[in-house]
């Protein structure tokens, strides 16, 4: 396996702003890191120069001890997987997976042995002889799996490999991919714009916005410490609530009501931004809870839960999302008490990016 280093790496296309800014982070040898952000945020082009299929402008790539900047991508010992299978389509599966090795110039022996284990591996034993033609889009998508695993190659890239996929098959790939990274251990980079894929497959997540490293943690830690309010709304779903506040000694005026400042905010005071995420506005009193009159809007149950779009007391009229039990007595235009723990209230600085207090 192989430590993969990103220092400062920068990516412009011609005289426009830079697609990716001084991206550094480092994937740890035998990690699995995933790469997370919204459309245009630079992930996958931060994995393509990984990849060498993007050059670098500015800073330097290492894989291993070595420096790659200039090194030809077949060259950099990686195997990748992309969101489309790139199969041969008059090819089997079997020559699929051992087609790289064949012209690597492998012997057929080996390449038998290592075909055969993949394809154990993955439950492709009896697609061997079949055409990609012939199957699903997840057997396709452990084909694709499988001629990278043939690789054995240190540094595993795999960009937006499960977007093609139904629901299920998305959930049953997650599991595929994870149990094939504590098997063989091999350090992965894995990108999507799917906070759901990342928080369940990452050791540690990479939130990118706009080009920029927004937060490097662990999937735990980016939801319970978001370092700005971006990062806040991307993790989690549904996203975080937030309405402008205002804080001072008496506490924090927001969604409706006064809420006691947290502990661990000190004295502040001042404008900011409030952040309560859904599953954190509940339907039960308790004791430290702070009562939240709403009235509901639209009920969506969903078997195990119940979503509630509800509308806050104070001025703005602030539309939030309540995830309640699957039980909660309410329906369309009900006027309805909701009650949220002061120690789940976050607050950031004002602004779309703004930092956490």
């Amino acid at each position: 396996m192989a430590q993969v280093v990103l220092d400062k790496l920068v990516k412009r296309y011609g005289d426009a702003p830079p697609t990716v800014k001084e991206v550094s982070l480092t994937v740890n040898d035998g990690e699995f890191l995933v790469l997370v952000g919204p459309s245009g945020c630079g992930k996958s082009t931060t994995l393509r120069m990984i990849a060498g299929l993007e050059e670098i402008t500015a800073g330097e790539l290492r894989i291993g001890e070595r420096r790659v900047n200039e090194v030809h991508p077949k060259d950099r010992d990686i195997a990748m997987v992309f969101q489309s299978y790139a199969l041969y389509p008059h090819m089997t599966v079997r020559e699929n997976m051992a087609f790289g090795l064949k012209m690597r110039g492998m012997p057929k022996s080996e390449i038998d042995v290592r075909v055969d284990e993949a394809a154990k591996m993955l439950d492709l034993e009896h697609l061997l002889d079949r055409k990609p033609k012939a199957m699903s889009g997840g057997q396709r998508q452990r084909v694709a799996m499988g001629r990278a695993i043939v690789r054995r190659a240190p540094v595993f890239l795999f960009d937006e490999p499960l977007s093609n996929l139904d629901a299920k098959l998305r959930v049953q790939m997650r599991a595929e991919i994870a149990r094939l990274h504590q098997k063989l251990k091999m350090t992965v980079v894995y990108v999507t714009h799917d906070q759901t894929e990342a928080m369940t497959l990452a050791d540690r997540i990479a939130v990118m916005h706009a080009g920029i490293l927004q937060q490097l943690a662990t999937p735990l830690e980016l939801y319970e410490k978001p370092a700005n309010r971006f990062v806040a709304g991307f993790i989690g779903s549904p996203s975080m609530n937030f309405c402008e506040a205002a804080a001072g000694k008496d506490g924090v005026l927001a969604f409706g009501v006064r809420l006691p400042l947290p502990e661990r905010l000190g004295s502040f005071s001042g404008s900011c931004v409030a952040g309560v995420r859904p599953e954190h506005f509940v339907e039960e009193p308790a004791e430290g809870r702070v009562a939240v009159p709403v009235v509901v809007e639209l009920v969506e149950p969903l078997g195990s839960e119940t979503y509630l779009t509800c509308t806050c007391t104070d001025e703005k009229a602030t539309r939030i999302i309540a995830r309640v039990g699957p039980r909660c007595p309410v329906k369309d235009g009900d006027k309805f008490t909701l009650y949220v723990d002061p120690k789940r209230l976050y607050l950031f600085a004002p602004g779309d990016n703004g930092p956490a207090l």
